[in-house]
């Protein structure tokens, strides 16, 4: 009786100990073009707002960019790089228009580099092929 009863509370604690690593995180980001890799003196700009549930792996966003030379021919969150450095595409936006949102579902590899500060968000046009304002995603708890 008394080993269930151990077994049970071991159990309880395992359980208890994988949900207070599940939290939620903001993810925010300010877009410029002196950000960008290399820099260039755009004035335009942006934010990105985001939300990281690590018990569901949910990673929901939204970006707002104004002032860009022209039409933004592509938007993408990248990574792992730190700051000053390139990295593939992760996420891939579709919908170009501003505000743009989204969501999508992370890997755990994903979110330990998105947590660690190694993801960034770029808007590319035709002017700065290799984007146009780019800002290093920041990740603090809610």
């Amino acid at each position: 009786m008394q080993l269930k009863a151990i077994a049970v509370t071991a159990a309880v604690l395992v359980l208890s100990a994988s949900a207070a690593h599940a939290a939620l995180f903001s993810v925010n980001a300010t877009l410029k073009g002196s950000d960008e890799v290399p820099p260039n003196t755009t004035t335009g700009n942006g934010t990105v707002s985001a939300t990281l549930d690590t018990a569901t792996k949910s990673f929901s966003y939204s970006v707002r960019y104004s002032g860009l030379t022209g039409p933004a021919k592509a938007a993408h969150f990248h990574g792992p790089a730190a700051p000053g450095a390139n990295a593939p595409p992760v996420i891939s936006i579709t919908n170009l228009t501003s505000p743009i949102s989204g969501a999508t579902t992370l890997t755990d590899a994903q979110i330990a580099d998105l947590k660690a500060g190694r993801w960034y968000f770029n808007v590319h046009t035709a002017a700065h092929p290799s984007g146009e304002i780019r800002g290093q995603l920041k990740v603090t708890p809610k």
